[in-house]
């Protein structure tokens, strides 16, 4: 019986740790030959010299295991090193057929602490790195498309956050790139729809290096045999969805946001308009929409905003 990834390839950026790396292998362990991407630098905050060995480590795990991949070391935020990332996975594999953006650093401030260089590290390399990685690809897919006069296989992966759809109070330079990330996908999504491809953008919440101080409080409980449990935030829980919305039975699902962690997947649902307001005149006065707006929002819960909270609760049950 065949595998559902069998003779596809893909591309996984940030795949020398954490999610990247599981998704990578999950991915591989589906039949697809992977493009492992790490720019490798140590530091959370993308500072240290660049590193070779967390790409080729996995890459070298999953030859290991049977699987075709080899190791690319660029940096996605270098619109050039994007382009011969794509490459690359054409040169190796013959064609790519799915990518799944993963790659990214943190470096948190309140927005009045926060400057100029923490501000453009973040979206360079979360938006920006999302942006090349997909503009590349998506032009090969269209150049197939053309030249088959037929839809293509292709598949696009993004990664959001949580502090996208929930706000984060002291990350508004990774929360900004991650909201970008969610309407660079639903474009793409639309934009790709008709050569075959499909882009999602998920929500995944892991213990990685990123986030080992955010969840050092969330400990895998003890006692009844769970040590021997998956933890519930390992980035194993995600892969999986990856490996889903990667494969040829997500067809349908395009241009979605869906939540996973910790063995729950949540999809979730566009912005609705909760209330219309039409002026009486030619166009709206101040004192007009003092009537209108403000007993409107004069019993709202203090503190709620267009931010959904709620998702911080969602869990396994």
């Amino acid at each position: 019986m065949s595998l559902p990834l069998e003779g596809r390839s893909a591309i996984v950026t940030g795949a020398g740790r954490g999610l990247g790396r599981a998704e990578a292998l999950e991915l591989a362990r589906l039949g697809a030959a992977v493009v492992v991407n790490d720019f490798g630098q140590p530091g959370r905050d993308g500072s240290g010299a660049a590193s070779a060995t967390p790409a080729e480590e996995v890459a070298a795990g999953i030859r290991a295991a049977g699987g075709r991949a080899v190791a690319h070391t660029g940096d996605v935020a270098d619109h050039q090193q994007a382009r011969e990332l794509v490459e690359l996975a054409v040169a190796e594999f013959g064609q790519l057929d799915i990518l799944v953006n993963n790659a990214g650093i943190l470096r948190d401030r309140m927005i009045f602490s926060m400057s100029e260089d923490e501000w453009d590290s973040v979206i360079r390399v979360h938006l920006k790195g999302h942006f090349n990685t997909t503009h590349f690809a998506a032009a090969h897919w269209r150049a197939r498309s053309k030249a088959a006069d037929a839809p293509v296989y292709g598949r696009i992966v993004n990664t959001s956050s949580e502090a996208f759809l929930a706000g984060s109070a002291g990350q508004p330079n990774y929360a900004a790139a991650k909201g970008g990330i969610v309407g660079l996908t639903t474009s793409t999504a639309l934009a790709l729809a008709k050569y075959g491809v499909t882009a999602n953008v998920i929500c995944p919440r892991a213990r990685t290096r990123m986030t080992a101080d955010v969840f050092a409080g969330f400990q895998e409980p003890a006692g009844d045999g769970s040590e021997d449990r998956l933890d519930p935030l390992a980035p194993e829980h995600v892969a999986p969805l990856v490996g889903y919305l990667a494969s040829p039975a997500a067809a349908q699902v395009n241009g979605q946001l869906l939540v996973v962690h910790g063995g729950m997947v949540a999809v979730v649902e566009r912005p609705r308009v909760a209330a219309k307001f039409d002026t009486k005149q030619d166009a709206f006065t101040y004192d007009e929409l003092d009537a209108l707006l403000t007993p409107h929002y004069a019993d709202r819960p203090t503190g709620e905003t267009f931010a959904a909270a709620e998702v911080l609760g969602l869990k396994h049950e």
